[in-house]
């Protein structure tokens, strides 16, 4: 998906002192377009000899273009977020500046759900029990419900220092297709804006096969998670109720290429454990994959497009936690105390995208 915009991030200044006579730059005025990864500058000043270019601010380095024109244009390869800095000089050597920030978005919508990995309807030895393939044009209010805020008052941050304010208007369903978008928008008194979605009181299981095929997002900050709390969570409350993290990812720092599967659970307070996959090249971002858990009596086991990754015995006393019915959590989580929070270099909006999930048990 290409974006147009024009953005206009102006101040003045001159290199001395400020302009003292007619002859001196004045009224610098720069005009942007953004169209794909392109950016065209236009600069226009009075009492101007000459334009210089710096593909981001001046830092003592010769500018990038100088020309008596104003005009400047430069393609990005990657998505980002850019400063291009303008300076406007005079006879006498004295300038005006403009530091021009741009948002860069490419490749947004270039990956199709037939690309990537897949998995089947039907195993032998194992029955489709629930699944929801995302088909219509709206999220099936009989499976799921969405947590709406920021967590507060009892878990302001969701526990995590999260900056998102959780909504549903930021997930809808498309082709066959649910997608959760984070965005950079002022809602709530944040800053951000996701959704965290739910089957608690509609579906939950214990044990079997769970394949989630999903597209994930990037960039510093982002934290999407598939993951499951047991039934008994607002009886017992949290770790006690025991949680599965089928697949985390945070982003930022190459971390794009690894997801993470933990289980947390009460003992003598909180532990956790679990493992990671990292892929063997290219992101998550890249093309869809599958995420899944085989869940039964002794184990769980973690896997990715069918190689797995991790696993844990749950047999022991002080894990019963696990042998009970979970619920699903989709989310997409902005900052927080594992990612880090978003910078310069994250992109928004940045979109989970999840094909199916299905459940099978044991015939």
């Amino acid at each position: 998906m290409s974006i147009l915009t024009v953005l206009f991030l102006l101040f003045f200044s001159c290199s001395d002192d400020e302009a003292k006579n007619d002859n001196e730059p004045s009224n610098l005025i720069v005009e942007v377009t953004v169209d794909e990864g392109t950016v065209v500058l236009q600069a226009t000043a009075d009492n101007v000899i000459e334009y210089h270019f710096w593909i981001g601010t001046y830092a003592g380095n010769e500018p990038d273009e100088t020309n008596t024109t104003g005009r400047f244009e430069h393609t990005y390869e990657e998505s980002g977020n850019y400063e291009i800095e303008v300076r406007a000089y005079g006879v006498s050597g004295r300038f005006m500046r403009s530091v021009i920030s741009v948002t860069i978005e490419l490749g947004f919508d270039d990956v199709s759900v037939d690309q990537g990995y897949t998995t089947p309807l039907h195993y032998d030895g194992w029955n489709l029990v629930w699944h929801d393939e995302f088909d219509g044009t709206s999220i099936n209010s009989d499976y799921w419900v969405f947590e709406i805020g920021d967590g507060c008052p009892n878990l302001c941050g969701w526990g995590n220092n999260e900056l998102q304010f959780y909504r549903q208007q930021n997930a809808w369903v498309q082709d066959g297709v649910l997608t959760i978008e984070a965005r950079r928008e002022n809602f709530g008194g944040k800053q951000y804006t996701s959704t965290r979605m739910k089957t608690q009181g509609k579906k939950s299981f214990q044990y079997g096969r769970i394949d989630i095929r999903a597209l994930l997002p990037k960039g510093q900050g982002i934290w999407p998670a598939l993951w499951m709390l047991g039934n008994d969570i607002t009886e017992v409350g949290w770790p006690k109720c025991g949680e599965i993290d089928i697949m985390e990812m945070v982003g930022g720092n190459g971390r794009e290429n690894t997801v993470h599967g933990t289980l947390h659970w009460d003992l003598n307070g909180h532990v956790y454990t679990g493992g990671s996959y990292t892929l063997p090249s290219g992101t998550f971002a890249d093309e869809y994959h599958v995420f899944t858990i085989i869940w039964d009596e002794n184990l769980i086991r973690w896997f990715v497009n069918d190689i797995q990754f991790s696993q844990i015995d749950i047999t022991p006393g002080h894990m019963t936690e696990f042998h009970q019915e979970h619920f699903f959590i989709f989310n997409v989580a902005v900052g927080g105390n594992w990612p880090g929070n978003p910078d310069h270099t994250t992109i928004f909006p940045q979109q989970m995208r999840v094909d199916y999930i299905r459940v099978f048990q044991k015939e």
